[in-house]
């Protein structure tokens, strides 16, 4: 990558420099494509920034090995879809696919929907939603789904502006640690 002075910036009429920044990022087209195991650790780094901004730093456990076992093994759990911004991952969708008994159809269900912070509202979040939607049409997928933090005010405008409505009546329910240990120690007789 070419590196500029201010001096060269300024005799280049962009005055700035993060008018020449934003030109440049604007310049370099988005390009989502899916993840790699060489990728992990960029995917990695892009969970450990969604996790930052959720509040939610503590709960990662994710590590590349892990990441590799669950998505790159022999029984893979997830699939992820990056997006670069010429050389540098910008964001990142990671989903997989469960199931509607009563619409008979595979559901897609978008587990992480992330754009680092100063990307955000140059259309790499809908571009991964589109690439997303085109997946789950090609699967015959009955719907889209996906959680939103109810504080992420930003996040909840953007998924209406495209159409996605909240379903209030649903209230997300989580099993995890000891009380999934627990219930899984549970026998057949128990009540």
């Amino acid at each position: 990558m070419r590196v500029y002075s201010n001096n060269l910036m300024h005799e280049a009429g962009f005055g700035r420099a993060r008018d020449f920044m934003t030109k440049r990022r604007e310049s370099l087209a988005l390009q989502i494509r899916p993840a790699t195991s060489r990728d992990l650790p960029t995917l990695l780094q892009l969970i450990r920034g969604l996790a930052k901004y959720e509040r939610l730093s503590r709960e990662v456990k994710a590590t590349v090995s892990r990441l590799r076992r669950d998505g790159f093994g022999r029984r893979a759990y997830f699939q992820t879809l990056i997006c670069w911004r010429g050389r540098t991952a910008i964001g990142y969708a990671l989903y997989f696919f469960n199931y509607s008994t009563f619409r008979a159809q595979p559901t897609l269900y978008l587990e992480d929907l992330f754009v680092l912070p100063e990307e955000r509202g140059n259309g790499a979040g809908k571009a991964m939603l589109a690439a997303l939607a085109r997946i789950a049409v090609q699967r015959k997928c009955g719907r889209m789904e996906w959680a939103v933090l109810s504080w992420n005010s930003p996040a909840i405008r953007f998924y209406k502006k495209l159409g996605a409505t909240l379903r209030k009546e649903w209230i997300l329910t989580r099993l995890t640690d000891v009380p999934l240990r627990r219930l899984a120690r549970t026998r057949r007789t128990e009540r």
